[in-house]
């Protein structure tokens, strides 16, 4: 029941964040009024709704009927307060946007195997899409940062990048893997490449950190261009957008591109190999269905055998947040 009825929490939390409910509240508190109304929220409800959070562990909540307040939560003033620099709500928002009604095809999908996203309205791929619309793109952008900031920070300091001193990023969206190496690893020079569209946003986003002397932003069709040259080249979330000829296709020009003893750093959800315990890496897989025309998620074996066919001596798995890892092939 609890699994069945799981979109009643989803989309009363993502309800929340797309009203900014947790950035209202910021670091002080609320009685029930003040937040309604600052929230515009009508008075049937609303008092549910934020004592729904409270069960959820959402919000905190002092005193009870009409005299109680409403605080954040240590963990959603860290992660759901817009201007905390550990803020993953974009994520949620595109959640609430995009991919919530696009799951309700689920059924769909799986019977006829195609995407449920925008290309059933305009016949466009997601991403030609999402590429058409600034503003969606922004909010795109924001949530894969949101998502990856905690692996790319983690990533960042488990791995050893102290024998290489340049770093290609492929499909680096707002430039965000290449700021978290930069930070720690100042002798680094880092080039993050994505399509046109994206690349403003990039620029935008490294100048806002100040390390637009250590990090490039430039544009590349990775579909069709070669791979620029790098001792580290690394691809977050990529590999798992494409179907099996494209994954293989990727890492042959990662290893292409690489010097002897360079490496190709993937991040993904990946699945572990016997496929019965990393949920989320199999949903996220069922979310590819959704989006794209061939793409899925992997194990670690899987990947370690398109590498070596690619020509890479070796890979292995480094665990970074939740049911994230980084697979490193070494050439």
């Amino acid at each position: 029941m609890q699994i069945g009825m799981g979109f009643w929490a989803s989309k009363t939390l993502l309800t929340a964040v797309k009203l900014n409910l947790f950035t209202e509240i910021g670091d002080g508190s609320l009685s029930n009024d003040e937040l309604r109304m600052r929230l515009g929220l009508h008075t049937r409800s609303s008092a549910d709704f934020f004592d729904t959070l409270v069960s959820l562990g959402m919000l905190n909540r002092t005193g009870n009927g009409a005299g109680c307040r409403y605080c954040n939560t240590l963990e959603t003033r860290l992660f759901l307060v817009q201007t905390s620099p550990a803020y993953i709500g974009g994520l949620l928002e595109m959640a609430n946007d995009r991919l919530y009604p696009f799951w309700g095809s689920l059924e769909e999908a799986l019977r006829t195997g195609l995407p449920q996203n925008e290309v059933k309205q305009t016949g466009k791929s997601a991403f030609e899409a999402i590429y058409e619309q600034p503003a969606v793109l922004e909010q795109f952008m924001d949530g894969m940062a949101g998502a990856q900031a905690g692996n790319f920070m983690a990533l960042a300091n488990a791995f050893d990048f102290g024998s290489y001193n340049s770093l290609c990023d492929i499909g680096g969206a707002n430039g965000l893997l290449s700021v978290c190496v930069a930070r720690l690893h100042p002798y680094i020079q880092c080039l993050s490449v994505d399509m046109p569209p994206v690349a403003p946003i990039a620029v935008q986003h490294i100048a806002r950190q100040g390390l637009s002397r250590q990090i490039e932003a430039g544009t590349l069709d990775f579909m069709s261009e070669p791979f620029p040259g790098a001792e580290v080249i690394t691809m977050g979330n990529i590999l798992h957008d494409w179907n099996l000829d494209v994954k293989k296709m990727l890492i042959r020009k990662a290893f292409v591109a690489l010097p002897e003893n360079g490496v190709l750093i993937v991040v993904e959800n990946i699945i572990d190999d016997n496929r019965r315990e990393n949920t989320f890496g199999l949903l996220m897989s069922l979310n590819m269905l959704i989006e794209t025309e061939g793409g899925f998620d992997y194990t670690h074996a899987d990947f370690n055998e398109w590498a070596i066919e690619a020509g890479f001596q070796s890979t292995v798995k480094l665990a970074l947040t939740g049911p994230s890892s980084a697979l490193i092939a070494y050439k």
